[in-house]
């Protein structure tokens, strides 16, 4: 259903996330939440070696996949005042 959110359980165990960051996570739409986990679980898997990073191989895996999770929500949602909708087709 849009607009509902899940409160918890937004992201694999050994993610080390900032509060900040976890709250927001938490305030996207549940089908938002599900992109987010997925392409961030599998980012993890793809960039474990430094040598599979693009740009700076110095930022860890954890980073990277925020980044490629961030970047998969933003494909499908927009943010709209202090919401997240799903983007016009």
């Amino acid at each position: 259903m849009p607009g509902t959110r899940k409160k918890s359980g937004t992201v694999s165990k050994s993610t080390r996330l900032s509060a900040r960051t976890k709250k927001q996570i938490d305030l996207l739409p549940e089908h938002a939440q599900e992109i987010y986990k997925k392409a961030h679980d599998n980012a993890l898997k793809q960039y474990q070696k430094p040598e599979k990073r693009r740009g700076s191989k110095r930022e860890s895996a954890e980073q990277v996949a925020h980044k490629v999770a961030w970047a998969a929500v933003k494909n499908k949602y927009e943010k709209e005042g202090d919401r997240w909708v799903e983007k016009a087709a």
